[in-house]
């Protein structure tokens, strides 16, 4: 194959410079040439552009102003070792690059929707890094709490190579950022998950796997396909281990650090003694799960079972639940109905059940034969929810009761009512529902709402937990994790205003629908807030504290902030050596939990 014009880790630092939004923006922010995809016409004057309105999740780039980051002295580029291909291999590989630059070619014709535009998806902060060895005793400003001893991780996307043709946020790469803390001192470093994908990609030195977002629409989109299925016939590459990346949520179960997207297996990721990252591999729980995993697992705080999902877009069933004990052996699986393949990110469990969205955003292969998008959103059908016994055999008594217009990426907690015969589930309501994967031009609005489904009669009600004056994008965040699947009081949620990016957490009361804000301040932004108890055997439900990563927008400094859940008043915050991109989901290990570490 061509051989790549830049190293991957050029690249990423390219990547850390800002990128506005003005006329004078050239593609080159972000490491590509000059004829790379052709922007759109958009207007120079900076009062107009002040007027920019921000739509959708994930769709819309930054409208400030950055100073130039002080990158790193670039690494030497270390071209990969040519494959020890056979002559018939290396002619096929040959016609399938040329077929490759045609279909590049054009798609560069016209202009991409900013929902799969590289230019607006990896803008700013949301731009990739390089990876960062472990950096020691970092410059804390405050007292890090005496019982915050182990390793925050977050996971997030970090494209390897800077994008050929489409790219959505969701489509880059694997990587962990990781701070271990002990007894009140930090460390950093930041690894790609080395997932199967990654690694061919590193060895070819060029991305070869279609891009499941940003590329996998239309015509252009099979023969992505095409060419993905081509280059496995010659054994130009390897599509049967998995071609996932590895980028949405982390997991510490059986003494195993997960990091996993939902279509594929999960990477098991070991946290090293110095607290640095390296990837075991693919981890199919000892050859006892074939199928993908999703990427928000539940475990069960009191029974410490791990219960999960697996869907399927190409075969029936579309749908599978299964869990496993504590020490790791899988149940069978349970075949969940559903008439179509449906996007289900997240669920939720009870005390004794499992809450199964099937909700309005489906897939659709067959809209791709005639140009469109494969992630759909279906307006015919009801969106209803299903409550299944965690020990289910079967799906012969699942209950379904339809919820209509209720899509909620995330799902943050359920509990049961038995005196009202009511399973309760706490989520954010999302409007427009597909917005994340395809443009619009209505504004997003991410709604936490109460439902409830009525296990008896089959019915349900919706109510917005916040007052009309209070509302807020919420989206990202967590309840009280010794308390998942009870009935809970608070939860810490992500403020995504401007959308997408996020301001700040708000501590949501869910009974009275007060709330409360912790602001970043002015041109700070953040993620996901992950709420961490002080003492599992506390009384009071919100003791404890918030991490999250927080980025300046003007110095293009990152900091882990630790953040007194009662009080909301900062504790501490940890400075980190490099910038750290806004991700998605995180955990903590504790220090005792990482002495018996697989």
């Amino acid at each position: 194959m061509a051989s790549p014009s830049s190293s991957s880790s050029n690249w990423a630092f390219k990547a850390q410079l800002p990128h506005p939004l003005s006329s004078s923006s050239s593609i080159m922010d972000l490491g590509f040439s000059s004829k790379s995809i052709p922007f759109r016409n958009r207007p120079s004057t900076t009062a107009t552009r002040t007027r920019i309105s921000i739509h959708c999740a994930l769709n819309s780039p930054s409208v400030l102003h950055f100073p130039n980051p002080v990158i790193p002295k670039e690494e030497t580029a270390v071209k990969p070792a040519p494959p020890k291909w056979n002559p018939i291999q290396r002619a096929a590989a040959t016609a399938l690059d040329i077929a490759e630059i045609a279909l590049v070619s054009r798609e560069r014709q016209r202009p991409l929707p900013k929902t799969a535009d590289p230019r607006v998806q990896l803008s700013g902060n949301f731009a990739p890094v390089p990876e960062q060895p472990v950096r020691h005793a970092l410059p804390v400003k405050g007292v890090i709490p005496e019982c915050i001893n182990g390793v925050y991780v977050r996971n997030g996307a970090n494209p390897l190579f800077k994008p050929v043709a489409g790219h959505h946020l969701f489509d880059g790469d694997g990587m962990v950022h990781a701070v271990t803390i002990d007894n009140g001192s930090a460390s950093y470093a930041c690894r790609f998950t080395e997932t199967q994908r990654l690694v061919q990609e590193r060895e070819l030195g060029r991305p070869i796997f279609p891009k499941a977002i940003g590329e996998l629409h239309g015509h252009t989109g099979i023969a992505r396909l095409m060419l993905l299925y081509s280059r496995g016939m010659f054994g130009l590459l390897d599509h049967t281990q998995g071609i996932g990346v590895a980028n949405a949520g982390l997991v510490y179960f059986n003494n195993r650090l997960l990091a996993m997207s939902e279509d594929d297996l999960p990477y098991h990721v070991r946290i090293t003694d110095s607290g640095d990252l390296k990837t075991v591999g693919r981890y199919d729980f000892d050859d006892q799960l074939e199928s993908t995993m999703i990427a928000h697992p539940k475990i069960d705080p009191e029974s410490k079972e791990l219960f999960a999902l697996s869907y399927d877009v190409l075969k029936k069933p579309y749908l599978k639940y299964f869990n496993l004990s504590p020490d790791g052996e899988k149940s069978p699986e349970v075949e969940i109905p559903l008439p179509v393949p449906t996007m289900i990110h997240d669920f939720a469990i009870t005390e004794n059940f499992v809450v199964i969205p099937d909700q309005q955003v489906v897939f659709k292969l067959e809209k791709m034969i005639t140009g469109g998008s494969p992630v759909v959103y279906d307006k015919n059908k009801v969106a209803r929810y299903g409550i299944l016994s965690k020990n289910a055999g079967n799906a012969d008594d699942i209950i379904w009761v339809e919820c209509p217009d209720t899509f909620c990426f995330h799902l943050w907690n359920a509990w049961e009512e038995p005196e009202s015969d009511e399973v309760v589930v706490i989520g954010s309501r999302m409007t427009p529902a597909d917005s994340i994967f395809n443009e619009c031009n209505e504004n997003l609005k991410s709604e936490l709402s109460e439902i409830r489904l009525n296990l008896k009669t089959g019915k349900s009600t919706r109510r917005p937990i916040l007052s009309n004056s209070k509302q807020v994008n919420l989206e990202a965040g967590m309840v009280n994790r010794n308390r998942l699947g009870r009935k809970t009081q608070y939860a810490y949620l992500a403020i995504a205003e401007p959308w997408p990016r996020v301001s700040g957490f708000a501590k949501v009361d869910l009974f009275t629908g007060e709330i409360k804000k912790h602001i970043y301040g002015h041109s700070r932004f953040g993620g996901e807030p992950f709420f961490l108890p002080r003492d599992p055997n506390s009384e009071n439900e919100d003791d404890g504290y918030i991490l999250a990563f927080v980025h300046d927008e003007k110095t293009w400094k990152s900091e882990l902030q630790i953040v007194n859940a009662m009080t909301l008043q900062v504790e501490a915050s940890v400075k980190l050596p490099s910038r750290v991109p806004y991700g998605f989901h995180g955990t903590f290990v504790e220090a005792k939990d990482l002495v018996n570490q697989a």
